[in-house]
């Protein structure tokens, strides 16, 4: 395996520079608490390792390596969640054979914490989502779209609470905008809501309301765009006050490290994006002190 490592804070002396411009000495690191982050986002149905011949991914990705990793760093760090960031269905004969059901119960079996839901994950329809959902033991996180008249209302979440050692850490969901991306008779009465609007809502509540040391938003809305009038998630970094990390998807977009971008606070986001069919892991690790003061280091991993 490839490993790509990088620390997202500055280093001055023995000091390090955490999330919000607070110094963590390194005297006081060995009372850290340590919570670890594994994501993928825009699997698309990649279940199997690619060939050895193939033309750009040749012998990388696999869902077995993938289960086989993730196991490896909870062992080192039982305090652990692991996120996907939508388009998990749609790309496979798995897909057009199962339906969903495969990826939603090897999913499971992985013991994903939560996804949100991508475009293609529409790809049959409400109804076909709804069908797998008895496969997935993870939560399905959706803060901007309205599923009230539909058969998915109730079946998704706009955040979910985590408290790992001592750590409370919120997650809320963001997707992309499905006119003009999927057909309406798929998405039916959904209703898109905007994902600025709803996500400084949604942080204001996990933050103030929920007390949480740690916010993470996993986001279906793309990386980057030239076009001004189309959310993505660089914007959306700017426009936060409490969002700590941005896991991103659609755009399938390899960043060898996470984008660190100012909030309107000027306190750092980082955005973190992994490609697509399961060839890499992406891993963010925070380190909280007595007085939950956090750094972060960051491992890309190619599976």
């Amino acid at each position: 395996m490839q490993r790509r490592k990088f620390i997202t804070n500055s280093v001055a002396s023995s000091a390090f520079v955490g999330l919000g411009g607070l110094a963590l000495s390194s005297c006081s690191q060995s009372a850290e608490k340590h919570i670890t982050i594994l994501h993928t986002n825009d699997v698309h149905s990649h279940i199997d390792t690619f060939s050895k011949d193939h033309s750009f991914y040749p012998n990388l990705g696999g869902l077995a390596r993938r289960a086989s990793l993730v196991n490896s760093i909870r062992k080192e760090n039982q305090n652990t969640l692991l996120f996907d960031a939508g388009d998990i269905f749609q790309g496979t004969p798995y897909f057009n054979f199962y339906g969903g059901e495969l990826e939603f119960k090897l999913m499971s079996m992985m013991k994903y914490d939560a996804a949100t839901i991508g475009n293609h994950d529409f790809d049959n329809g409400l109804k076909g989502i709804y069908a797998q959902l008895p496969h997935a033991t993870f939560d399905f996180l959706s803060a901007n779209y309205d599923f009230r008249n539909t058969v998915l209302d109730g079946h998704t979440k706009p955040f979910k609470t985590y408290l790992l050692n001592g750590i409370k850490i919120g997650v809320y969901g963001l997707g992309i905008q499905l006119a003009g991306l999927v057909t309406k008779i798929l998405y039916k009465e959904t209703r898109y809501l905007n994902p600025f609007e709803i996500a400084l809502d949604t942080e204001r509540t996990l933050k103030e309301d929920e007390h949480c040391d740690l916010v993470i938003c996993l986001s279906h809305l793309g990386y980057a765009y030239e076009s001004e009038n189309k959310p993505d998630d660089l914007t959306l970094a700017t426009k936060t006050k409490y969002t700590n990390l941005i896991i991103g998807g659609h755009t399938h977009t390899f960043l060898d490290k996470p984008t660190i971008v100012k909030n309107m606070n000027d306190n750092e986001v980082l955005v973190n994006q992994v490609g697509c069919f399961g060839i890499n892991l992406g891993r963010i690790d925070f380190y909280f002190d007595s007085a939950n003061n956090k750094r972060s280091n960051g491992v890309s991993i190619t599976i």
